[in-house]
């Protein structure tokens, strides 16, 4: 996997190639995720919308460098203004459209409101740190402990319980209790796409609603029935159409689907959900 030097260590990327006409997908993984957890959905993704497509993991996570210091509550807010502008402009990727999952999808809704996006897909975002997502943070702590997801990680992670310890330990600060960025959105005024998993342990449609409240542009919804806080794991198929229609008519571009190298076809192990 290569890597690219940023101000704060090396990330871990990889680029999907597709046309390039669409401004190209860039993808932004949850709370304890990197680019291997993401699994097929990448190629999936880019393979229907036809655009060249980069993944990355943050500093700490899979193979980056080890992030420079403890997670805050304004390191979602650094993520989105400091560190994906420098990554973007490394790259030469201007006006993309954002994927995130989760923590992703905050930091995605962060970065639309101050600098210039196409779209916005933000899956199962966090707006807020609501009771549910806290409860299940903290159950996820305990399966920690008890060993089955701290192998998982390991199999994801070069650092596996630095990660976990940073994100359960934010999440669950006295500090982070007030933490809420439906003020901070109202710059966002590229389309936006919310999608939420009816079943999600982590979250409730409470955060598309604020994410209507913040956000400052036009934006759909695509709430699933019986689904939890990975839809694009649990539900690619649907996630997958609502964004080639999405981006079809809400960017004024065309859907031109690529066939993609088959290099993500290896098996992953299963996950649990267990992480914003």
């Amino acid at each position: 996997m290569p890597t690219i030097a940023l101000s704060r260590g090396p990330v871990e990327y990889t680029v999907l190639e597709g046309g390039p006409e669409a401004a190209p997908l860039v993808l932004l993984h949850e709370g304890l995720g990197c680019i291997a957890m993401w699994r097929r959905f990448p190629a999936r993704l880019a393979a229907a919308t036809g655009r060249r497509t980069l993944v990355f993991s943050r500093h700490g996570h899979g193979s980056s460098g080890p992030a420079p210091q403890e997670r805050t509550p304004r390191s979602l807010h650094e993520e989105a203004h400091d560190v994906l502008p420098e990554l973007l402009g490394r790259l030469g990727i201007d006006r993309p459209v954002l994927v995130g999952h989760s923590e992703g999808a905050s930091i995605a809704l962060l970065h639309a409101a101050a600098h210039p996006v196409e779209a916005v897909v933000a899956i199962a975002p966090h707006l807020f740190a609501e009771e549910q997502t806290l409860r299940g943070v903290a159950d996820a702590r305990r399966a920690h402990a008890s060993g089955p997801l701290a192998k998982e990680l390991a199999f994801y992670h070069q650092d596996p319980d630095t990660v976990f310890r940073r994100w359960s330990g934010l999440w669950l600060s006295e500090a982070f209790r007030g933490w809420d960025i439906e003020g901070d959105l109202a710059g966002a005024t590229a389309p936006v796409l919310l999608v939420q998993g009816d079943s999600d342990p982590y979250g409730t449609t409470a955060h598309l609603d604020a994410a209507e409240r913040g956000l400052g542009g036009p934006m759909q919804r695509l709430e699933l029935a019986g689904c939890g806080h990975t839809p694009h794991l649990e539900r690619t198929d649907d996630v997958v159409d609502a964004v080639v229609t999405f981006l079809t008519s809400r960017t004024g571009g065309s859907a031109h689907p690529v066939q993609q190298p088959s290099a993500d076809s290896a098996q992953q192990p299963s996950r649990q959900e267990t992480r914003p």
